[in-house]
């Protein structure tokens, strides 16, 4: 039987996915929110539906699809994806896996200690809240769930080279604060072991080794690239968006350990020092 994975909200992080299943044959769906956005990932072959949570895709988009995975962020409302379309995912008789990418926001701030997938869930941001939310629909779903915490993304055009390439005029200094973060290609390298390893309602930290403060991986960042590093501001002095502000509210570091232990993990860029080294190349 072929293979056929629908991502709901082919973006940056699914991209990578998509592109490495496509190159052993599996069928590609997915759904941007609109047709322009949806135009690039047709030239690869990929069959697309324009879905922007107004509407359910139409059921061609599920029929005979046997991998499903959603990155459509929740809103006020809940998981707009759940909503739309629970009753046809659990209707078809294909579908072996789901997966669902939330964030390691749902765990709050535990004031730099270590947190893993059995740690308090406390978030302090409304999105944190939403994600949380969402993470319990997908589990009393009935589907075959399988829930990635994902920390901060980077990775190709996203990353703080790009930044300092830009003019980045300081970095913010809280003492203290570290945050835990992911290269994209091993946000991909998790989720294909654990379709290779299915195990429903198994919830996942995807994270490197070592967390760190944003204004030491600048730093580090600025030296890759033979540039000054950018003068200190104190987080109190720092005009941040609240998002932004929101984001130095929690302070944690992510244990790996479980993907590590049952997916067999070996992370391509265990730390922010090879990811960013390997961006600049």
């Amino acid at each position: 039987m072929t293979k056929a994975l629908l991502c709901f909200g082919l973006g940056y992080s699914a991209e990578v996915l998509a592109a490495r299943l496509a190159g052993r044959g599996w069928t590609i769906r997915g759904t941007r929110r609109t047709a322009d956005a949806s135009a690039r990932l047709e030239g690869l072959g990929y069959e697309m539906f324009v879905y922007d949570g107004s509407r359910p895709v139409p059921p061609s988009a599920l029929e005979g699809v046997t991998h499903v995975l959603s990155s459509v962020p929740p809103t006020a409302d809940g998981d707009s994806v759940l909503r739309d379309h629970a009753d046809a995912l659990r209707a078809c008789d294909s579908l072996v896996w789901v997966g669902w990418l939330g964030s390691t926001a749902v765990y709050g701030d535990a004031d730099g200690a270590w947190v893993d997938e059995s740690s308090p869930t406390r978030p302090v941001s409304e999105r944190g809240e939403r994600r949380l939310a969402a993470e319990q629909a997908w589990l009393a779903s009935g589907l075959p769930v399988h829930l990635f915490r994902l920390a901060g993304i980077y990775g190709p055009g996203r990353n703080v080279l790009e930044r300092l390439r830009a003019g980045v005029p300081h970095r913010i200094v809280k003492p203290g604060h570290v945050f835990s973060r992911i290269h994209v290609h091993d946000i991909a390298n998790v989720v294909e072991a654990s379709i290779a390893r299915p195990r429903p309602g198994v919830i996942y930290n995807v994270a490197d080794d070592e967390p760190a403060g944003a204004d030491v991986v600048l730093a580090y960042g600025a030296k890759l690239l033979n540039l000054p590093v950018p003068p200190a501001v104190p987080f109190e002095e720092a005009d941040l968006s609240p998002m932004a502000r929101d984001f130095y509210r929690d302070d944690k570091r992510v244990s790996n350990a479980r993907i590590r232990e049952e997916l067999g993990i070996e992370l391509a860029y265990p730390t922010y020092r090879e990811g960013l080294a390997a961006l600049r190349d």
